[in-house]
């Protein structure tokens, strides 16, 4: 695992299929927003709020990739159950 310069960061170094990109292991605040395609508040919010799972690393507040994961897991089920309502 290698951690990015500017510590913002962790990886690992396979690339994904589709693009040359590392594998993120955690994102930042910011990332995790755009992967989700929200804003950055809105996701500070849910972040504060528990509905996303954050570690923090030193000073720092990441997001698993996972949490992103089981958090849209967590609104389809919650979708598919209103509708079957």
């Amino acid at each position: 695992m290698t951690a990015d310069p500017r510590g913002e960061a962790a990886e690992i170094s396979m690339t994904t299929d589709t693009a040359n990109e590392p594998i993120r292991l955690v994102l930042t605040i910011e990332q995790a927003a755009r992967r989700l395609s929200i804003g950055r508040t809105h996701m500070y919010s849910l972040v504060m709020s528990g509905e996303v799972e954050s570690v923090t690393i030193g000073r720092l507040r990441r997001i698993p990739v996972e949490c992103l994961t089981e958090y849209v897991n967590k609104l389809r089920a919650a979708n598919h159950t209103d509708q079957a309502a």
